[in-house]
């Protein structure tokens, strides 16, 4: 049996490899090129150190000088020690130059759908691949897609799990743009879009504790990303709860897709928001931070995962300080809307 792994380092790059079954995760990664520093191979110098993000996993022996207690419950491990028992996630805190060259690959997509899911948002679907080929990548990464007849590239969360040739984007159509006017005016099935993934540091870690999501616009993709995943597992033990802000009702999207993890994923619950609602909006009105509930987070450990426009980050993290949240996790993606 092989496990397939990711290696995720502090400048979101990540690499894959396949660890058999039993075998040391360090001599996996060294058998596929990725070069992670080493010294005394026998679990005391703690040169190897990373950290478990997702999966199962054994160590053989760790020196208590090497990792406290403490590190060990926050799944620290030292790759010359470990042993996967699944497909796993891990993430070094050290630039990738240092494993040598962790450039994203670079391949080409055929479109293969495009939806208008509302009317400032469209998903493109992608062809990778033939005979079931798959891009690596973790839930909440993204790819720069080049845009056909220009020189231009524009980087788009995937709005759906890993383990398919097919790819999704969710992508914002603005009045005026490079990608956008592409995607109105010329955009065809058939068409050949270059891409190079995986990029960011932005996805899904081990989930052990409650999730509260935060999306702004088309940041929802990288979420719709996570959830199928999580999904596709059956769940993960865990309640998690969407809340999704749009400027106008008319801009939510994929409604339908996300109500079904309501029957998928025990312990789901969505809640959209509309910042300028009308008249005939009967749901939650203004910010996302204003209908977030500090008293039922404040006594338990949980994570927040946040992607979308800066002033919503920023708003996020300041309801977040301001009802002292410190004991959550916080993982975010700010990105700058594209206006050309």
């Amino acid at each position: 049996m092989t496990h397939k792994v990711a290696f995720s380092f502090a400048d979101g790059k990540t690499l894959f490899c396949q660890v058999q079954s039993n075998e040391i995760l360090l001599d996996a990664a060294l058998r596929s090129g990725i070069k992670i520093p080493l010294d005394c191979r026998e679990g005391v110098c703690a040169t190897c150190q990373g950290r478990c993000e997702s999966g199962q996993y054994t160590q053989d022996y760790v020196d208590d000088e090497a990792l406290s207690a403490q590190d060990l419950a926050e799944r620290k491990v030292l790759t010359c020690q470990t042993r996967v028992q699944s497909d796993a996630a891990f993430y070094f805190d050290f630039a990738s130059s240092l494993c040598g060259s962790a450039e994203p690959a670079s391949l080409q997509g055929t479109v293969s759908q495009i939806q208008q899911v509302s009317p400032s948002t469209a998903i493109l679907h992608l062809e990778t691949g033939v005979a079931g080929a798959a891009l690596d990548y973790l839930p909440g990464q993204y790819a720069r897609l080049k845009v056909p007849g220009t020189e231009h590239r524009r980087s788009y969360s995937f709005a759906s799990a890993p383990g398919s040739s097919q790819l999704q984007f969710l992508i914002r159509l603005l009045p005026s743009g490079v990608m956008s006017d592409y995607m109105r005016e010329r955009c065809q099935v058939g068409d050949v879009i270059e891409l190079e993934a995986p990029l960011g540091a932005f996805y899904l870690r081990h989930i052990d504790r409650p999730v509260l999501m935060v999306a702004g616009g088309t940041g929802l993709s990288a979420f719709l990303g996570m959830l199928d995943q999580i999904a596709a597992q059956g769940g993960c033990g865990q309640p998690v709860q969407l809340y999704y802000g749009v400027r106008d009702a008319a801009d939510l999207c994929e409604l339908a897709r996300i109500q079904t993890y309501a029957q998928r994923i025990p312990g789901f619950r969505f809640t959209p928001v509309v910042s300028e609602p009308s008249t005939d909006w009967a749901g939650k009105a203004g910010y996302i931070a204003e209908h977030l509930d500090a008293a039922a987070l404040r006594d338990q450990p949980f994570d927040v995962y946040l992607c979308g426009p800066p002033p919503m980050v920023e708003s996020i993290k300041t309801w977040r300080s301001e009802h002292a949240l410190d004991h959550s996790r916080l993982y975010l993606e700010k990105f700058t809307e594209s206006n050309s």
